[in-house]
């Protein structure tokens, strides 16, 4: 049902724009923009000072923001198209896509179904090998994001039909997660056409596991309700309840040892501004947890997410009314770093 071949986005002949056919053009909406936006910014403050950068210097931002923000923009655009894919149903009759008709949500499965399936990244591969800019790195992160997404929709489902879950392709899914952030890295050093920094990539990839986790933990029970991957969610459907805090918690400590270890390698001056802007981050972001801060907190975890699922979408629609919330997860709690 699903392709899972590799991206086929290095086409030695490039299409000739004039004759180029809709499918072959990478187009965005506003939406996926506005997505990206704070993605964007995030990644100035943060990926900039690796390539001595100054974010806040404008020539430096607009000078290469098209190609930045045209592929971010890209990829957002597909990523909402597998969210369609990932909702659940909730009820007898009853829809997440509650705004739509169940023909129209038939449509919107199907259009995203083949989307997702087609080699997806091939009109904005098309797109940046016209401006020299498509490297062997920039299209196996690409394959990254498509088995990223594969995976996101084969773990959650298996999640929501209570089948079983590769711990495997649970660690996997969350190491490819942040594939976009490691495309617009590689743009950047090609758009600078300077030679990529092996160390720091490999220090970026492990300080992007640890984000991604604790964007899992506080955002835990917004996937639940969508259907999202979540690495929590994945950890109760594998260990259970109980057991599923423990087990991330080890992971997060193995983390943060090898976080820290290629902190210590890199450039004093360095160092000491990324911890700095990953404070500045976590703060901005109401968080309490994430790297250089040493605090991780695990969320309640819910048992039952249909149940919990079905009783949030039904206070929703009715909280006008005075009812009441009938529903509340049986939890657990666990503090990373304090066993």
């Amino acid at each position: 049902m699903v392709n899972t071949g590799p991206v086929d986005c290095g086409d030695k002949v490039i299409p000739n724009p004039s004759k180029m056919g809709s499918e072959d053009m990478p187009m965005i909406g506003l939406d996926a923009m506005q997505r990206a936006n704070s993605t964007l910014e995030d990644f100035c403050r943060s990926y900039f000072m690796f390539h001595k950068m100054d974010p806040h210097q404008p020539q430096c931002m607009f000078r290469y923001l098209p190609i930045l923000s045209f592929t971010e923009s890209y990829i957002y655009q597909l990523d909402n198209l597998n969210e369609k894919l990932l909702q659940p149903s909730v009820g007898m009759g009853r829809s997440s896509y509650r705004e739509y008709s169940v023909e129209a949500k038939q449509s919107l499965e199907l259009t995203s179904l083949r989307m997702m399936t087609n080699d997806p990244f091939r009109p904005l591969c098309i797109l940046l090998q016209q401006h020299g800019l498509l490297t062997d790195r920039v299209r196996e992160e690409f394959r990254s994001g498509v088995e990223y997404w594969y995976l996101e929709r084969k773990l959650c489902h298996a999640l929501g039909s209570k089948q079983e879950i590769s711990v495997e392709d649970v660690m996997r899914a969350i190491h490819l997660k942040s594939f976009d952030y490691r495309v617009l890295n590689l743009l950047l050093y090609q758009l600078r056409s300077e030679k990529v920094n092996d160390m720091h990539m490999e220090f970026l990839s492990i300080s992007e596991f640890l984000v991604e986790i604790s964007d899992d933990l506080f955002d835990y029970e917004d996937d639940v309700l969508e259907n999202s991957f979540n690495i929590l969610r994945m950890f109760n459907g594998i260990y259970g309840a109980s057991a599923a805090p423990v087990m991330l918690a080890k992971v997060i400590t193995e983390a943060e040892e090898k976080y820290d270890n290629l902190l210590k390698a890199l450039d004093p001056e360095l160092s000491l501004s990324y911890q700095k802007r990953c404070e500045e981050a976590t703060k901005e972001g109401g968080k309490t947890a994430g790297p250089s801060l040493g605090t991780w907190c695990i969320p309640p975890v819910i048992q039952d997410e249909e149940l919990y699922r079905s009783n949030v979408f039904e206070f929703e629609a009715t909280k006008n009314t005075g009812k009441q919330l009938p529903y509340q997860p049986e939890t657990t709690k666990m503090v990373a770093g304090t066993m």
